[in-house]
């Protein structure tokens, strides 16, 4: 197979394209992360993180599932609303937060997830099919079947993150959602926006950034049993 030398072959940058340079992308993934182009089924790898979460990649689910997992308060593969509003008070939303968030949640992924055609008044989401709720206008660093792409995941931070290397300010996320919008799917860039806005809610740092092992924690759902975790101990601390 032959290698191309020419320069052109492999720039990121393009003259005639400004936003190429305004949004660069990362060339040095390879030093850390093992073929950072290819889609990882059960672990979320950074360049800090090259084998991702050990104790989640050895579930067996995909990054995806993953990702929905921690709601699922009886394991047994189903997220119900009330399961969804326990996990959302358990990782710090308030009661009506979590009420608003536990139904909405269910109401927009349950019939996507469903295995038949017939809707389900009970809204469970279906863990093994969450895959079809993937939308548009996000960061693509999940790809259709629910794996995770390292190299999309690091090109957040070339791209939006001038603040730091490693987190982003809120003004950098919206700029991230705006930056991923598809022509014309509004519903797409308001999910996008709005997942992204509660993320930042509840897992910004004292100086108000997300950090980027908060963002690949949420991608691998690590983030929501560090939460989880975190807000217990407080609790514990007060009795």
């Amino acid at each position: 197979m032959e290698i191309s030398d020419d320069p052109a072959a492999m720039a990121t940058v393009a003259p005639l394209a400004p936003v190429t340079a305004q949004r660069p992308v990362r060339s040095d993934l390879e030093l850390s992360i093992s073929k950072p182009y290819m889609a990882r089924a059960m672990a979320a790898p950074d360049m800090e993180h090259p084998d991702g979460t050990k104790e989640h990649s050895a579930c067996g689910m995909s990054v995806l599932q993953q990702h929905v997992a921690f709601f699922d308060q009886d394991n047994n593969g189903i997220v119900y609303p009330w399961e969804t509003y326990t996990g959302l008070r358990a990782i710090g939303f308030n009661v009506l937060v979590s009420l608003v968030l536990g139904l909405g949640f269910n109401l927009i992924f349950s019939y996507l997830s469903l295995p038949g055609y017939i809707p389900n008044l009970l809204l469970p989401i279906h863990i093994a099919n969450i895959h079809k709720g993937k939308h548009p206008s996000d960061s693509g660093t999940y790809d259709t079947e629910g794996r995770y792409l390292p190299v999309n995941f690091e090109n957040i931070f070339s791209k939006y993150g001038k603040t730091s290397p490693d987190k982003l300010t809120l003004r950098e996320l919206w700029n991230m959602t705006q930056g991923n919008h598809v022509a014309f799917d509004i519903v797409g860039w308001i999910l996008n926006k709005f997942e992204w806005g509660l993320v930042y809610i509840i897992a910004k740092d004292e100086g108000g950034y997300l950090s980027k092992e908060a963002m690949r924690g949420l991608f691998d759902g690590s983030l929501f049993e560090k939460l989880a975790k975190t807000k217990a101990a407080k609790e514990k601390k007060k009795t």
